[in-house]
């Protein structure tokens, strides 16, 4: 099959840590030819989508104990091509958020996709509809208390009332832009007028919970099922524990 990676530039992806190449290693392995491309080298004509597509030969990282190990260099790069996507079996959009509204409209662009011809994953409309922060207010009873709000009363007014919250951005990865608010802090203002870009964006907050430092788990279901788990602990002054800033992993 022709797969084609919509992905950040590639000379800043890492091989022994981004699951996009470890989906294009696999791939490649399975012996399907593998392109990229990025969001910028998205066109539509006449009602069709194409894109400048360069296809990448990948040196798959080996395990060493427990570290992967990539060599130098770890992918070679062949002769780019202008063409409509409909060509090719399947289109993976792997662009890293923030959601901005570029990233939106290479959601768009990406919906001139015939699905009859090619599989673009995941579906453009389902990124759209399911944003990572908003839709875990679909499961209220399993979440810590939450607010989404640009307004500085409201967000000052939960503060208040929990004494401790956690501020993120709604499009935002890896911890980026993630605050402790605490009741009296002398900072509160600036850190919300910042975050909600002077109160013209919403953000989440939600409680927060002392025994987030024991670690927050992350449970991978293939086709529902759940086939591993791990556990990101926070590490050293950090509250957080993604494993893209200082969070280390457990088994769990």
């Amino acid at each position: 099959m022709k797969l084609v990676f919509i992905i950040d530039p590639i000379n800043r992806l890492d091989p022994t840590h981004d699951s996009s190449v470890a989906l294009m290693e696999a791939a490649q392995l399975m012996g399907h030819q593998v392109g990229i491309t990025s969001a910028e080298r998205l066109t539509v004509i006449d009602g069709k989508a194409w894109a400048t597509v360069t296809p990448v030969d990948l040196e798959p990282v080996t395990l060493a104990g427990d570290r992967w190990i990539a060599v130098d260099p770890w992918f070679t790069l062949g002769e780019s091509s202008f063409l409509p996507l409909e060509e090719c079996d399947a289109v993976w959009l792997r662009t890293d958020p923030p959601v901005t509204t570029a990233y939106l409209y290479a959601t768009y662009l990406l919906d001139y996709v015939d699905p009859a011809k090619t599989l673009v994953l995941n579906s453009m409309a389902g990124i759209r509809s399911a944003n990572e922060k908003m839709y875990a207010l679909n499961f209220r009873s399993v979440i810590p208390e939450t607010i989404v709000s640009q307004d500085k009363a409201v967000i000052r007014d939960f503060v208040e009332r929990r004494g401790k919250a956690v501020m993120k951005p709604l499009g935002g990865k890896a911890g980026e832009g993630i605050l402790f608010l605490k009741d009296g802090d002398s900072n509160f203002n600036s850190m919300v007028e910042i975050s909600t870009h002077q109160g013209t964006l919403p953000v989440m907050v939600q409680q927060f919970l002392p025994e987030a430092a024991q670690g927050d788990k992350r449970v991978i279901l293939l086709d529902g099922e759940p086939v591993g788990a791990v556990n990101r602990i926070p590490t050293g002054s950090v509250f957080g524990g993604s494993m893209a800033v200082v969070g280390r992993v457990a088994k769990v």
